[in-house]
């Protein structure tokens, strides 16, 4: 009974250790730190401590790790603090499943082979983004984008980064663990070991690889408003006149000095329909200045009887704005709860957690042409949008330069989430060898360079703008062109050579006795 008291204590400092490795804390080792903590649980001799355990473990980390939720839930879903935690703990007890999947697999096919811990890892944490349209946050490869292994992520992606994450955190477990066995079978580490080893240098070298090329004679000057309108008063309609009060005269302050000017996210709490001289106004002047921008706007298309969370480009004038403009982007992904409410008739009348404002909106389509601006091609990305690292690299066009992702983060007030949404905005930087620029309502509004790094940053929770010269890239990544399917090839590699081994040794055992 004490050992298994302490099995969980450990699960639980093990699952809120490995939350340091993220963004704003950064302290990439705690990554495996925490997964050490999940393996030494899920090989516990008792299947039934291992799969509590693994549950506490998720219960650890992801309580900590998503707690910012509970900031929209409670102040603008009109929720109890209690309610709102209550919400943020079941959501958290759902996620933990997926460490007791992993739990329970590796007791149920009592696994010993340390690069078989990472295949099963991305099993599971693969039906995490997938399952119930996913949630992938949190992923220990974002964690990594300062550290070692950032080099894999060209090539790899993000799944990847954590693959070899896990993969290492179970040769430091097995290095640890050979200390505590009667027949210590050091070979068996020393070879996985040195395995890592060339997997950490090449992961270096390849960090020092130009994937792509800049294009400096084609650098654009981008000014990013940042109009931090509080959550509560942004849907408020005696405010609206504020707003646009507020953006028309940051965007005077950089007309004919920037290329191009982005808003944020719904930056103009209005249907784009209801206010359109204002929008023929900007284009207006905007194209007597030579410059374009790009808008984040609540859009409804008339011909199709849909919501669009979208960002509408205006200012050229070869292609001027009108409504009805192609040249806009109509968010794929939506946000449950959010964007929208499953089994609306049923969850709607229950209470104003299940009505916040906007939470009507319909899918774009999921794969959409790259915004044309200034001459060059913005692949978009809105909110949530940019960390699902699959859908942007399809809509990543042969002719894409920049990526260009608006946010609100207001939702989530002073909290860890906008800077875990930001590191996951530089992985995707990182992968796909293209700049991303991250415009914001109250931060965190930055630019990021095609290897991930933060090139500039505004403060949040201030009425700024943000301006930067940015050039675009050419060029391909290894992952922008397969994806996924090399660490999957990779997985299926390992699993074959686990079972060859393991039949070879059945036979040997079987001719020796």
């Amino acid at each position: 009974m004490k050992n298994s008291l302490l099995t969980y204590l450990i699960a639980l400092i093990s699952g809120v250790i490995g939350v340091f490795a993220f963004s704003p804390f950064d302290y990439w080792a705690c990554a495996y730190l925490s997964l050490i903590g999940l393996l030494f649980i899920v090989k516990n001799p008792q299947k039934k401590t291992a799969l509590w355990g693994a549950f506490l473990w998720g219960m650890g980390f992801f309580t900590f790790g998503v707690n910012w939720l509970h900031v929209s839930i409670h102040q603008f879903g009109g929720a109890s603090l209690a309610v709102s935690y209550l919400l943020v703990v079941l959501l958290s007890a759902y996620l933990s499943l997926y460490p007791v999947l992993f739990a329970y697999l590796v007791q149920r096919f009592k696994v010993t082979g340390l690069a078989i811990f990472p295949v099963i890892w991305t099993f599971t944490e693969f039906l995490r983004g997938w399952l119930f349209t996913g949630f992938p946050w949190l992923q220990f490869g974002y964690s990594q984008i300062d550290s070692p292994f950032a080099g894999l992520a060209p090539i790899f992606g993000v799944e990847g980064v954590t693959f070899f994450v896990m993969w290492a955190s179970a040769v430091i477990f097995s290095v640890i663990s050979v200390f505590f066995q009667s027949e210590k079978k050091w070979h068996l580490v020393v070879s996985q070991t040195m395995v890592l080893a060339i997997v950490a240098g090449l992961s270096v070298y390849a960090s020092q690889v130009n994937y792509v090329q800049k294009e400096e004679d084609k650098r654009l000057t981008v000014s990013l408003l940042q109009g931090n309108i509080e959550q509560n008063l942004k849907w408020d309609p005696e405010y609206l006149y504020r707003t646009l009060d507020i953006y028309q005269k940051l965007i005077m302050q950089h007309l004919g000095k920037s290329d191009v000017i982005i808003l944020p996210e719904s930056a103009l709490p209005v249907l784009e329909n209801d206010i359109q001289p204002f929008f023929h106004s900007l284009q207006q002047v905007a194209s007597q200045n030579g410059t374009e921008l790009m808008i984040g706007t609540i859009y409804h298309d008339a011909n199709l009887g849909k919501l669009f969370n979208s960002i509408i480009a205006l200012g050229s004038q070869e292609k001027p704005y009108s409504l009805n403009s192609k040249n806009r982007y109509n968010k794929h992904h939506l946000v449950p709860f959010g964007e929208y409410v499953p089994l609306e008739a049923v969850l709607r009348p229950l209470g104003t957690v299940f009505n916040l404002p906007m939470s009507a909106f319909q899918s774009g389509e999921e794969l959409q042409s790259p915004l044309a601006v200034k001459g060059q091609k913005f692949s978009a990305a809105i909110c949530y949008e940019i960390i699902l690292g699959e859908q942007l690299r399809q809509n990543l066009h042969k002719e894409s330069n920049f990526i260009v992702t608006i946010s609100n983060d207001a939702w989530f007030g002073d909290s860890i989430g906008p800077w875990q949404h930001l590191q996951m905005a530089r992985m995707r930087a990182l992968e796909l060898g293209k700049p991303v620029i991250r415009a914001t309502n109250t931060g965190v509004t930055a630019f990021i360079d095609e290897k991930g790094a933060l090139v500039a940053q505004a403060p949040q929770f201030i009425e700024t703008s943000l301006t930067h010269q940015i050039a675009p890239t050419t060029g391909k990544t290894p992952y922008s062109v397969l994806g996924n399917m090399p660490l999957y090839a990779l997985a299926l590699l390992l699993v074959v050579l686990r079972g060859i081994g393991l039949l070879v040794r059945r036979r040997l055992f079987k001719t020796q006795s």
